[in-house]
């Protein structure tokens, strides 16, 4: 778990989609190494420049979380994405993820 000004981000492992909003078949593939309920850092080889609007989606088992996202930063390893809007169902797949990262980070060892 960490914690900085935007809120706790836990260690996520999860495979990822991300497209440019404006073109939203080119999807590219990425992975999802942090999420908090405000954005995520996801290993990708692509190339978008910070501000970019971005559509990204995020594979969990069963269950997916779809979001319109703003590039905020661009690492050589990545991309680090505020989310900006996403659906209802999309909210409570996020919150229900969140709770068992915090149940995980905190369960005895």
């Amino acid at each position: 778990m960490y914690s900085d000004r935007r809120g706790l981000r836990f260690r996520f492992d999860a495979s990822a989609e991300l497209a440019p909003k404006d073109s939203p078949n080119e999807t590219v593939p990425g992975h999802v190494k942090e999420l908090s309920l405000q954005g995520c850092f996801v290993e990708t080889s692509a190339a978008f420049s910070a501000q970019r609007l971005v559509r990204v989606k995020i594979f969990d088992s069963q269950e997916s979380f779809e979001a319109e996202a703003v590039v905020l930063y661009v690492r050589p390893s990545g991309l680090g994405l505020v989310f900006r809007e996403f659906a209802p169902e999309s909210a409570a797949i996020l919150q229900n993820w969140m709770i068992k990262a915090l149940d995980s980070e905190m369960a005895p060892l």
